[in-house]
């Protein structure tokens, strides 16, 4: 008999056991399969709609039967967590170009936080990464390989570009939820903000609003999101290592 996780997998990460034990009959269902389950119950009707019976129902089983994949719907919501690591795509990164490499990793993310916005419930930290999150560091520390920075550094790199990647969207979908627009709202503020600086009580603030750039800028018409990973991902990185071209 499939021994039951409730009990016999307490303590231990899902990531730290075998998806199928050596013994007993071979299981029915996947972690792939449970995971698309609670991604599509998710993105249907948010993360609270995912229950142990909803992901049971969702893959034609008895609740009780989901607990020889799952100890628990936290271990679910994990398996979930990393299936959507599955929608990045990879390519050979370009020797010298981490800017323009992680820049790519960056509008994926952004997309899929958009397809599954569930996400920004989730901690951002606390769990073990599962194995597409894994991957993704990988291809993320590959891009990396050219820059003059430590091995503890990378992984540093990597978790701040991931958070404000993580940060960006979140700002976009609540903004979609109130039913602004970015463009909108950055007008609505800059109006805000040149009536507060007209009295001249923040010179600063002033000036800064009265810098615009040239109209033949080519950075002005690239989209916000690139512009302002362009230059968090030029801070980060050693400047012989930042070459801005795409």
């Amino acid at each position: 008999m499939t021994a039951d996780l409730r009990t016999s997998g307490r303590g231990a990460s899902i990531w730290m056991r075998p998806e199928r034990s050596a013994r007993g009959p071979t299981p029915e269902h996947s972690r792939a399969e449970i995971a698309s389950a609670g991604v599509t119950l998710a993105d249907a009707s948010g993360l609270a709609a995912v229950t142990m019976r909803s992901a049971a129902a969702a893959i034609g089983t008895a609740p009780a039967s989901l607990y020889r994949y799952v100890a628990s719907r936290d271990e679910l919501v994990e398996l979930m967590a990393d299936q959507v690591y599955r929608e990045f795509s990879y390519r050979e990164p370009g020797w010298g170009r981490p800017v323009a490499d992680l820049l790519r990793l960056a509008r994926q993310g952004r997309a899929i936080y958009h397809r599954h916005p569930w996400l920004l419930e989730l901690p951002a930290t606390g769990n073990l990464p599962g194995p597409n999150a894994v991957a993704f560091i990988e291809h993320a520390l590959a891009a990396l390989a050219g820059a003059d920075l430590t091995g503890p550094a990378r992984l540093e790199t990597i978790g701040l570009f991931s958070g404000i990647v993580r940060l960006f969207a979140q700002m976009e979908i609540s903004q979609r939820r109130a039913g602004q627009d970015i463009t909108q709202w950055q007008d609505s503020l800059a109006s805000y903000l040149l009536g507060i600086a007209a009295v001249g009580r923040h010179p600063h603030l002033a000036a800064a609003l009265a810098d615009q750039p040239a109209g033949d800028d080519p950075a002005q018409h690239e989209p916000l999101f690139d512009r302002a990973m362009t230059r968090v991902l030029a801070g980060l990185l050693p400047p012989r290592t930042t070459p801005l071209t795409y």
